[in-house]
């Protein structure tokens, strides 16, 4: 982990160069160069504008009320003009109006289940005010563990053929996956990056789509230079850019 004397300036710099010597170690590497998503969960609005001052763009939110709060505060609108915010948490269907009133809401990474895209996509052809398509993934729960979000593998095909035959409102852009926690990569390659990467395969060879056409956001904080080893074109890093989160802030 980066110590927490060095500062988010500091951090971004050493996280994208990370980045850019586990892309360049991929042979002819067919994927997107990946993107960094600032995971900016329970962090202040003071943290977010610095990191923004620093050239990052892409941010992420596991609430839709932060998120809502974060992003139309007048001081990141004010110096954070071209702020693209990601949800990455669990949407409940309740709070989807929410979620499209936040402003500049570049992506939703965690639609799961056929009911969320079906509610979603009809509530943005409600939204007078949304004229493009909505940037989504598809989450999967490729380590099948209870209290983690994301459609089951074996169900992963159903969701994606409904949000590309269904979902007139949507670009899909990608998959998603958490996977398991703490994987030792000296065990060999995640198994749960490599079921994100099969499902896009297939996927892709069901809807006659070139591969690097669907992006695969996985990878963190502790594993996102592996991630990107194996074809990760997103990575959501919060802790070595922030440090560790302090809840009682």
């Amino acid at each position: 982990m980066m110590a927490l004397s060095n500062s988010i300036g500091e951090n971004l710099a050493i996280i994208n160069e990370k980045i850019k010597k586990a892309y360049d170690g991929v042979p002819n590497n067919p994927n997107k160069y990946p993107a960094l998503l600032a995971v900016s969960k329970i962090k202040s609005k003071e943290l977010i504008i610095d990191a923004y001052q620093h050239g990052q763009r892409h941010f992420g939110e596991n609430y839709i009320q932060e998120l809502y709060d974060k992003a139309n505060d007048p001081e990141v609108i004010a110096k954070c003009p071209e702020i693209k915010w990601h949800m990455i948490g669990h949407v409940q269907t309740n709070k989807i109006n929410k979620l499209l009133g936040v402003p500049n809401l570049f992506c939703i990474q965690t639609v799961d289940s056929i009911k969320l895209a079906e509610n979603l996509n009809a509530a943005i052809n409600r939204h007078a005010n949304i004229t493009d398509k909505i940037r989504i993934f598809a989450q999967i729960n490729t380590s099948n563990e209870a209290q983690k979000s994301g459609i089951d593998v074996t169900d992963a095909e159903e969701l994606i053929t409904f949000i590309l035959n269904k979902c007139d409102r949507f670009e899909l852009v990608g998959l998603m996956t958490i996977g398991i926690y703490d994987y030792d990569v000296s065990l060999g390659p995640n198994p749960d990056f490599l079921k994100l990467i099969q499902i896009r395969k297939e996927v892709c060879h069901l809807f006659n789509k070139p591969e690097n056409e669907i992006e695969l956001s996985m990878g963190m904080t502790t594993d996102f230079e592996h991630a990107i080893a194996l074809g990760s074109t997103m990575v959501r890093v919060g802790t070595a850019i922030f440090g560790v989160r302090d809840r009682h802030k």
